[in-house]
């Protein structure tokens, strides 16, 4: 990080800390839900998909961090960073397909509360889990594929904490303007589509809120459309910012703070923002805890 040459013990324990955090969060989040039949429905196993690929995309970076800023392991091989590019990028994809998928069962639950029950069921819930999965991995193959037909003739060292598109083309002494390209349109097709399916539900959503005439109808339906709401823009916000645009070539100190927001921060807030709020998910985690 720019500037925070002498400061990396302090970082490497705010690191180790929100990292710590992030899979203990996330795991309150997945063994409540797992061990609880009432919560066993479609929101709630999107948010165990989701807390899934937090703990994974997290765990792919913060400990590989830790060790640069020690100073441990500042070495990779170019087939690990193009595997950690793979990975990172395809549950980052996967992501936000999935915030799209909850966006629409948000949709569904407030306009159409009373056909809620018939319209999802547990197939379709694992269908689009798995649709995310899959669209997120086959997504980012072809870049993953092209980053490692690049040619790098030197320096080798990456000026980031992880290995990303931008810092790899930054490295190459290919021509990097097929790569751009190639990532630009499928950024486009990745977090553009997903948030233009999350912006039009939630049209829908404001749509029917304005006609409601109650005040607690209208604090019953910001409850439940709220915590994903303030989650999707955070993080379709910061990823349009890194991947939707039509060159790399910008500074790349400023993307590491961005992508510490995504992959650091956001993890972390999650289970704060969704479940730790809701009176059902409180209820089963105390339940959880009295059995043990």
């Amino acid at each position: 990080f720019l500037g925070m040459q002498h400061s990396r013990v302090s970082l490497v324990v705010v690191f180790a800390l929100m990292y710590s955090l992030t899979v203990i969060g996330n795991a309150s989040i997945i063994a409540p839900v797992w061990r609880s039949s009432n919560l066993h429905i479609p929101m709630y196993f999107s948010l165990c998909n989701l807390s899934f690929l937090e703990v994974w995309d997290t765990t792919g970076i913060v400990p590989k961090a830790i060790g640069v800023m020690l100073r441990t392991s500042q070495i990779i091989s170019f087939r690990v960073c193009i595997l950690q590019l793979f990975f990172l990028l395809s549950l980052g994809s996967t992501e936000c397909f999935l915030l799209s998928v909850m966006a629409y069962d948000r949709y569904l639950a407030i306009c159409c509360p009373l056909r809620y029950s018939s319209l999802t069921n547990s197939v379709l819930s694992t269908l689009l889990a798995l649709s995310s999965w899959l669209g997120g991995f086959l997504a980012i193959s072809l870049l993953a594929f092209l980053t490692s037909r690049l040619t790098f003739c030197g320096p080798d060292v990456i000026n980031h904490f992880l290995c990303d598109i931008d810092s790899c083309l930054a490295l190459s002494c290919s021509d990097t303007w097929p790569m751009e390209l190639a990532t630009f349109l499928v950024s486009v097709y990745v977090v553009v589509a997903s948030c233009v399916v999350t912006l039009v539900s939630y049209m829908y959503i404001i749509s029917s809120v304005l006609r409601i005439q109650s005040v607690h109808g209208w604090k019953r339906a910001f409850s439940t459309c709220s915590a994903h709401l303030t989650v999707a823009i955070i993080w379709f916000g910061s990823t349009m910012f890194l991947r939707v645009k039509p060159s790399a070539q910008n500074s790349l100190d400023l993307h590491k703070g961005v992508n510490t927001l995504n992959t650091v921060v956001t993890p972390l807030l999650n289970p704060f923002i969704y479940t730790l709020r809701k009176k059902e998910e409180k209820q089963a985690l105390g339940q959880a805890f009295q059995r043990e």
